[in-house]
Formats: structure tokens, C-alpha cells, sequence
């Protein structure tokens, strides 16, 4: 089994630029743990943690990436009361940390990420994981970043592929996240039955990540499937105010409008022409 020893040889690629202050590395530590946790409290606990570690270090750029990819998070589910002062902080944020990553693929990576769903250029951020991929080619977390901004430029089968890397290299990571994103390649990809598939194991593992519940209202929406997919539009509305994002961060516009046009039927402001598949 590659796991056992992998999720410690990361962690120590982690920080290859260490803060010298131990203090600050416990709060990065922490903020981690807290980032992947894929819940509303961990998001904002993941970025009170990061925001303290980097009151004590500003240029800790572990815990700079972080704090990227938490803004990421939260903007990504609408869990922010101003979605553009979030992006833009965001921005801000993931650029510094660049600059401080040196060869670091955690820095990167994560940097990278954020900045593409911010809407940076799609080409600039693939190639930023892609040298991270260089650096360290058995790094599974950067295969899944790498699958989810293809995922984003509109290769979708070249996502799932490197969804599927990722958990052949760390397969006892939980598997809501790859499921999610399997849901998405194969939504885009207008295997919608297939999709649905995905999507319902990921909700068996959290059932509250917007994301989750946004794709599988628009996927049951174009199965023709309303009651369950207005269904998953309730479950949406309790944990964010942000039904129907922008999705701008999905650089296919036909494919963005899809995603967009199903949420819309699921929520009643598009005619019913389902596209039944």
C-alpha cells in the first residue's frame, strides 16, 4: 500500500519552506485538517486558523495556500456575504503565496487551484499543476487538482482519469470529493445517468456540500426527475443562500449554461424542456 507512508511524505513536502515559528506551524497543521473537512465550520475554522498562523508569519506560504484555498471554499458555496470582496481577497491571497512557493507543490498546487476558480487564465493554472505534477508525481491531492481544472477547461475525460490517479494513489482518502467530481466529468459529458450515480454516493458521505446538491438538482432536473431534483433545491436552501451560482470558473459556455439551465428547471424559473438521457 503506497497510503500509509504517503499522507506523511506530502506533509513533510509541505513545508519545505518552514515558518520558524512552531506556533505558526500548528495553526497551519491545524487549518489543514480543518480545510478538508468539506463543512461550513471547517471552512471558517480552516481560515481563522490560517489567518493567525500568518498574523505571526506573513510569508508562511503553507499556511498562505491555505488561506487561498479557503476563500475558494467559501466562495465556491456562497457561504460569504459578499462573494467578489471573497474572490478578490482570494486572488490576493493565492498570488502571494507564488510568490513565496519556490518548488513547493502544496504551494502551488493549492494556489493554482484557487486562483482558477477565481476565473484566473485556465491555461497559466494547468500549467502551474502540471509543473507541480513534475515536481512530485505521486502528490495524489495534485492529481485531483489537476483533474478538477481540466474538469473546468472542458476535458473531461482527461478529469476523470486524473480523479482516478488520485485515488489509485491514496485510496483511503474519503471518497465523497472524487465521486463529486466523477459526477461532474460524466454530467458535462451528457452521460447524465451516470452522473446521478456518482453524485448519490458523494452525498452518502456528506450530504451538505453545496456543489453536491446544486449538480444533482441540475442532473435530475434533465432526467426529468423535478419532485427529486426540487428536492435537493430545499436541502440547498437550508445550509446556503447561493442556489444558481455564476459558474463562471466553467470555461465551456454550452456547458456552463447546461449546468445552469437544469438548476433553473429544478428551481422553476426555466420552461420544462428536459432533455431526457
Amino acid at each position: 500500500m503506497i497510503e500509509p507512508t504517503l499522507q506523511a511524505a506530502e506533509h513533510r513536502r509541505s513545508v519545505q519552506r518552514p515558518t520558524d515559528d512552531l506556533t505558526a506551524y500548528d495553526l497551519f497543521l491545524q487549518a489543514r485538517v480543518a480545510l478538508y473537512s468539506v463543512s461550513r465550520e471547517g471552512a471558517m475554522r480552516a481560515l481563522e486558523l490560517a489567518e493567525r498562523a500568518l498574523e505571526r508569519d506573513p510569508n508562511y506560504g503553507s499556511a498562505l495556500a491555505v488561506t487561498a484555498r479557503c476563500h475558494s471554499n467559501i466562495y465556491g458555496t456562497g457561504w460569504t456575504n459578499d462573494l467578489e470582496a471573497t474572490r478578490k481577497e482570494g486572488i490576493k491571497v493565492a498570488r502571494r503565496a507564488l510568490r513565496v512557493a519556490g518548488d513547493d507543490p502544496f504551494i502551488i498546487g493549492n494556489a493554482a487551484y484557487a486562483l482558477a476558480h477565481f476565473g484566473e487564465d485556465i491555461a497559466t493554472t494547468i500549467a502551474l499543476v502540471d509543473h507541480c505534477l513534475q515536481l512530485n508525481p505521486n502528490f495524489a491531492h495534485c492529481w485531483h487538482w489537476s483533474g478538477q481544472l481540466r474538469l473546468w477547461a472542458g476535458q473531461y475525460d482527461l478529469a476523470i482519469e486524473h480523479f482516478e490517479t488520485s485515488m489509485r494513489l491514496s485510496p483511503r482518502d474519503r471518497r465523497s470529493g472524487s465521486y463529486l467530481m466523477f459526477g461532474m466529468g460524466h454530467f458535462f459529458a451528457r452521460r447524465t445517468e451516470k452522473a446521478a450515480e456518482m453524485l448519490r454516493l458523494s452525498l452518502q458521505e456528506n450530504s451538505e456540500w453545496p456543489p453536491t446538491l446544486r449538480f444533482m438538482a441540475s442532473c435530475l432536473a434533465h432526467l426529468g426527475r423535478l419532485k427529486e431534483a426540487q428536492e435537493m433545491v430545499k436541502r440547498l436552501q437550508a445550509i446556503t443562500p447561493v442556489v444558481i451560482p455564476t459558474a463562471e470558473h466553467w470555461r465551456i459556455r454550452a456547458d456552463r449554461e447546461y449546468f445552469l439551465h437544469g438548476l433553473r428547471l429544478a428551481v422553476g424559473d426555466a420552461p420544462e424542456d428536459v432533455e431526457s438521457q
